[in-house]
C-alpha cells in the first residue's frame, strides 16, 4: 500500500500549479480570519504569540533537523537568524495588531506597500514606479485623508506590517542563499517564537480553561504556515517566479473576500477600488518584470 507521502504528493500533483497558489493564499487569509476569534479572548498580542509558537513547532517537526545540526547552523549565523527570527514576529505582530482594528483587506493591501516597494527599489524600469503610483493611489484611498472611516492605528500597524514584510524578503533571500533547504525558516520561527513567549504568558491562564483556544491555535498556525509553505513550494517546481508573484497579487482581493463572507467586513466601493489598484500594480509590476 502507498505510504501517507505519496498519496499527499499525487494529490498535490493532479493540482495545476496556479491552483496550489491560490489555495495557499486561501490558506492564509484564512488563517488571519479565524485568529480574529481569538480576540476577544486572548488579545491581538496573544493570539499572534500562540499562532506563532505552534507553527515554530510545527516547521521544526517538518524540517526533521537534528537539534545539533539545529544549533550548529544557528551558531554559524546567529546575527542573520536572529534579525530574520524578530523581524518574522514584529511583522506578524504589527498584522494582527492591525487586522484587529480595520478589515482584513484593507490591511493586506496596505501591506503590500512592502513588496512592491522593493520591487520598485530593486528596479530600473520607469514603468515600475508607475504601478507603485497606482498602488500608492489605492492606499491614499484608503487613508483617513479620503474620507474613509478606518481606524488610523489600525492603518498604521498595516504600513508597519509592510515594512516588516519588505526587510523579510530581504532577509529571507540571505537566509536561503546561507542556510539550505528549509531549516532557516523553522529556525527563523522559532527566535520569532522565543520573542512571542511574554506575549503568549497572559493567555496562558485562558488556555488552560478553555483547551479549544489551543485547537484554534493549532489550526491557524497550520492554514497560515504549513499548508501554504507546502503547496507554494510544490507549485514552485512548475511555474516561473514571474507567474508565481502575478498569482500572489490577488491576496488583497482574497482577503477582502474572506472578510465580507468569514467576518462581515464590508469596505464599501472606496475600498474595493482601492484593493483592485493594489491588486493591479502588484500584477503589473511582477508581469512586467525581466527577471523570470
Amino acid at each position: 500500500m502507498p505510504d501517507n507521502e505519496s498519496v499527499a504528493a499525487n494529490m498535490l500533483g493532479a493540482i495545476p500549479p496556479p491552483g496550489l497558489v491560490l489555495l495557499a493564499i486561501v490558506a492564509i487569509q484564512l488563517g488571519a480570519a479565524f485568529a480574529t476569534n481569538l480576540f476577544p479572548v486572548i488579545g491581538a498580542d496573544g493570539a499572534v504569540a500562540v499562532r506563532i509558537i505552534f507553527a515554530a513547532i510545527l516547521l521544526l517537526i517538518v524540517s526533521r533537523t537534528g537539534i545539533r545540526q539545529t544549533t550548529r547552523i544557528f551558531a554559524q549565523n546567529r546575527m542573520l537568524l536572529l534579525m530574520f527570527g524578530l523581524c518574522l514576529a514584529a511583522m506578524n505582530m504589527f498584522f494582527y495588531q492591525s487586522i484587529a482594528r480595520i478589515p482584513l483587506g484593507a490591511a493586506v493591501a496596505i501591506e503590500f506597500i512592502g513588496p512592491l516597494g522593493v520591487a520598485a527599489f530593486n528596479s530600473r524600469r520607469v514603468s515600475h514606479f508607475g504601478w507603485v503610483a497606482l498602488a500608492a493611489a489605492g492606499i491614499a484611498l484608503l487613508s483617513p485623508l479620503s474620507g474613509i472611516d478606518l481606524d488610523p492605528i489600525g492603518i498604521l500597524f498595516a504600513v508597519l506590517a509592510g515594512t516588516g514584510w519588505a526587510l523579510f524578503i530581504i532577509l529571507s533571500t540571505r537566509v536561503s542563499s546561507r542556510i539550505p533547504g528549509h531549516d532557516g525558516l523553522a529556525i527563523g520561527m522559532t527566535v520569532a517564537a522565543c520573542a512571542m513567549i511574554p506575549f503568549a504568558i497572559p493567555a496562558l491562564p485562558a488556555m488552560v480553561n478553555d483547551p479549544l483556544i489551543i485547537f484554534v491555535g493549532i489550526g491557524v498556525a497550520l492554514l497560515s504556515t504549513s499548508i501554504p509553505f507546502t503547496l507554494e513550494f510544490e507549485a514552485l517546481k512548475k511555474i516561473t517566479k514571474r507567474m508565481y508573484g502575478v498569482l500572489v497579487s490577488v491576496e488583497p482581493a482574497v482577503a477582502a473576500l474572506i472578510g465580507a463572507v468569514i467576518l462581515g467586513e464590508r469596505m464599501g466601493i472606496q475600498g474595493m477600488i482601492a484593493v483592485a489598484c493594489v491588486v493591479a500594480a502588484a500584477a503589473g509590476i511582477t508581469a512586467t518584470d525581466k527577471h523570470e
